[in-house]
Formats: structure tokens, sequence, C-alpha cells
């Protein structure tokens, strides 16, 4: 909720998704709040760039042991602005952590500068590849994880030399605040560096002047932001939202299958944006892996002192749960457990459907809710098309004994990343990047695609002596020509 006050100024207040009481209030920065911490950014940026990897890679680790030190507060302050269960909020710290170490202590090797292969006719250039920072970082970041997801940006953009103005989610500021505190412990220049407001805060962050924007939300939202970026050729990396499908083999572990289904399908609420929404089984288990599923969720707890998972974080995003699923029941689907009365004020309880038509909201768009829609198909190709068939390709998963059919299953699918007998495999893997394809958005976070991805590269090409041909100049001779007659089909000439 954001006030005007009588002095024309703005406060944020943030509430508690559980109950709606209030929990703390934070300034609406201006546009010229905004300009301002990217002018300061900017010249942090210079300074910091200017930092050897080993020494920007010393303060990096000290950040993430300020953090590791204090994690349980953190915790508690992720919990709060977002409902979810402390032991998530903790996990979601750990695997942050995790990725932030990756970060620092891989930056040199990845992005240092190192001797390229000229080639033969290049005998006499020197050349070398090295990688240097955007300069100044624009984060727009999420409430679902709203440690997890940023950092996954602004970790890699510190590690490549970049400074940071981070602009967080009007529902969670207080986590992205109690990070820079801890980066101001560990280092007095303004290299990282929060804002906070709405959107409009976001849209004033993207026309401030940074080299490079990182932004996590809605499809819709993410054309927006491109659309700003466009006027000034700012660069953008996105991470929009999903449809996740899970494909289920006739030989697979149906019990391993149920226990992902139902921690992807319904973890964090369901808002997870490589949550499990749709499973794909072969129809000889089908009904043996929805009994599975539908018992798991039975033991799903939603209220009381130690919940399962919390309630919806954005209060309005039950209304978009009720209208897929009671979409889904009038286009002849059936709720094998849960339904329309899952759906409360603040909370939502599982819902399992089955036999929904491919054509419905609950197929084809981002629910984002602890709901999960079971289809049979005939075989597995048949499911890699339904599974491919939507405007999203952020993730997916194959559950099969089958080692090479599960690899020959990932390769077909059309999405950024993709799991073989799990779910979120690879959110704590340091070294895999991360990021979609189609209307999921483009770029990588995370592994050495995610440093690369806030870095310019920079080639460098030194002449050492004299070429044998003297081809770079106005005057170029008969004679040298004649040689490069010869040479291009010596050299280009073979067809292997």
């Amino acid at each position: 909720m954001t006030l005007l006050h009588d002095d024309g100024t703005s406060v944020l207040t943030t509430t508690d998704p559980r109950d709606g009481s209030p929990i703390a209030s934070y300034p609406v920065s201006s546009a010229d709040d905004v300009r301002h911490a990217v002018y300061r950014a900017r010249e942090a940026a210079a300074w910091w760039a200017g930092l050897a990897f080993g020494e920007r890679r010393r303060v990096l680790v000290a950040f993430k042991a300020a953090i590791a030190r204090d994690a349980k507060a953190l915790a508690a302050t992720i919990a709060r602005e977002t409902g979810k269960p402390d032991g998530d909020a903790l996990l979601e710290v750990m695997l942050t952590l995790g990725h932030l170490d990756w970060a620092a202590k891989n930056a040199e090797p990845v992005l240092k500068r190192r001797k390229v292969k000229a080639g033969l006719v290049n005998y006499n250039q020197h050349a070398t590849l090295g990688y240097v920072p955007y300069g100044v970082v624009g984060v727009i970041g999420p409430w679902n994880y709203p440690f997890y997801t940023p950092m996954g940006s602004i970790s890699y953009a510190l590690a490549a030399g970049n400074a940071v103005v981070f602009k967080p989610s009007e529902l969670t500021p207080g986590t992205a605040v109690w990070v820079a505190d801890k980066w101001r412990e560990v280092c007095d220049r303004p290299v990282l560096q929060v804002v906070t407001g709405g959107r409009a805060t976001g849209a004033n962050l993207v026309r401030a002047g940074v080299d490079k924007v990182a932004f996590t939300g809605s499809t819709a939202s993410a054309k927006k932001v491109m659309a700003a970026c466009s006027e000034t050729l700012t660069p953008l990396v996105a991470e929009c939202g999903g449809k996740d499908a899970l494909i289920v083999a006739t030989d697979a572990d149906l019990d391993a299958a149920a226990d992902f289904i139902a921690f992807g399908a319904l973890g964090n609420a369901g808002q997870t944006c490589v949550g499990v929404e749709r499973v794909y089984v072969e129809q000889r288990v089908r009904d043996a892996l929805v009994d599975k599923v539908v018992e798991r969720a039975k033991r799903v707890v939603v209220t009381g002192d130690a919940p399962t998972y919390g309630p919806m974080t954005l209060a309005t995003q039950t209304g978009v749960v009720a209208a897929h699923v009671e979409d889904a029941l009038a286009r002849g689907g059936k709720a094998v457990f849960g339904g329309p009365e899952s759906v409360a004020e603040r909370t939502v309880s599982p819902i399992v459907l089955v036999d929904v038509p491919e054509d419905s909201d609950a197929v084809q768009r981002e629910t984002f809710g602890p709901t999960v829609v079971i289809n049979a198909v005939a075989d597995l190709d048949e499911a890699v098309a339904r599974a491919n068939a939507t405007d999203y390709g952020l993730g997916a998963a194959v559950f099969t004994k089958d080692a090479r059919k599960g690899e020959r299953i990932a390769e077909q699918l059309r999405a950024g990343v993709v799991t073989i007998n799990s779910v979120l495999g690879f959110a704590a893997i340091g070294a895999l990047p991360f990021g979609g394809v189609k209307g999921s958005g483009f770029g990588r976070i995370h592994g050495a695609d995610g440093l690369r991805e806030f870095s310019v590269p920079k080639s460098i090409a030194r002449q050492t002596r004299k070429a044998a041909l003297n081809l770079l100049t106005l005057e170029r001779s008969p004679k040298d020509m004649h040689m490069v007659e010869r040479m291009i089909p010596m050299l280009h000439g073979k067809a292997r």
C-alpha cells in the first residue's frame, strides 16, 4: 500500500500476507532519487571495475559470509514478507549463497583475457579475448523468491565488475534493504544500492541511464520493459513466466514422480516460475500416478502453526487460480482433488485436475498457484508435442528409468532447462545457466553464461610482425593478389 504524505513524499507500507497486518514502511524513490542512485553507482562502478579479480572476489566472499552469519534473520524477513514457511525461506538463503560463492570464485577463469588462435593466414597477429563489465546494471526483482531470484542477476553482475541498482517488488522491499545493509558492512562504496517503490520506480530505473537491465516478472511486463529499453538501445535479460510440463513414461518410478510433482506443483503455494503446472503421463500408468499425487495432496496442511506452504503472497492471484480452475471444469475437465472451494481469501488448498482440454487457460496460461493438470497421452511423442504447445519455454521435466530415453526427450523439449527424474534439480548447480525461450524470456543468469551475460566481450588483435602478403593497403600489388587467388582454393576449396 502506498500513501502520499502532506509534504508530497510517498511511503510504501508492506503487509503480512497471512493476516494483512502492516510490517514496515519504505520511501517511494522518486525519478530524481533513482537518477541519483545511478549516478552514485556509476562512480562506484569505475572503482569496482578497476579492482583485480582477486580483490572483487575477496569482497564478495566477505559479503556472502556476512549474510550467512545472519541467515536466520534474513530468512525471517523473507518469510514475513512472502508468507512462506521459515524452512522454505532458509532453503532460499542457502541456495542463493551457493550461487554467490560460485560467481565470486569463477569470474576470473571465465572472464579474464586469454589468447585465441588467429589462424594460419594471420600468423603475424596476436589475438586475445577478454570480458569487461557494462558499468551499471539495473535489476528489477520479483516477490515469490525475493532473495534467490534477483541475486541470480546481482551476484553475477557484481562478480563481472558491475555496480548494481536493485528495485525489488513492492511486496518484498524489506528483503532487499536487508541485503543492501549487509553490503555496506563489507564495502563502503555504493556498488550495490536499493531503490524502493512500485512500477513507476522500476520504469524510472530503466530510463535512468543504466547500461543493462535484468528483469524478472510476467511476460506482459517484460514486453513493457523491453519497449522502454528500446528507446536507448539498453540491453535486457528477461526471465519471465512459465507453464512447465512434466512427462511421465510407463517405466518411471511413479512414487518418485508423484513426490516431485507434488513438490513442484504445490511448493511455495505454486508461486514458482519453474513450478510443475502440467503433467503428461502415458495412458497405462495414468490412474496409478493420479492416485499417488492425490495421496500426497491430501497430506498438505495450509492453515495452522506448521503449514506445508503459505498464503498467496499477491492477494489478487487467488482470482487467477479460481478463474483457471473454473474454466478447466467448464470445458470438461475433472477435479479429482480440491476444486473451486479450495480457493479462500488468502490461501489456496491443493487442486488436482485431470482430462483438461489443451486449449483451456489451465493448460495454456500461467496459473501461479497450487494446482496441477494431469492429462493422459498415448505415447511419449504425443507428450513432447503437447509439452511444447504453449507460448512458454522456461523449464520441463521427464521421468523414466531409461537414461537414454530421458536424454532424448530432454533434447526434444523446447525449454531453457530440463530435469530428468527430478524437478528444480538445476537450481543449486552454480555452473548451469538458467533462462527461458519463447515467451519465457531470453538471456541467461547463473553459470559462465550468467557471468558473460553481464559482460561485454572485448577483442584485441596486435600485429607482431610484417605480413608476408601486404593486403591491408590501398596499393596492393598484382603479385600479392595472384597469391590470394591461389590461396583461396587451397585453404577453402575442400569439402571436408
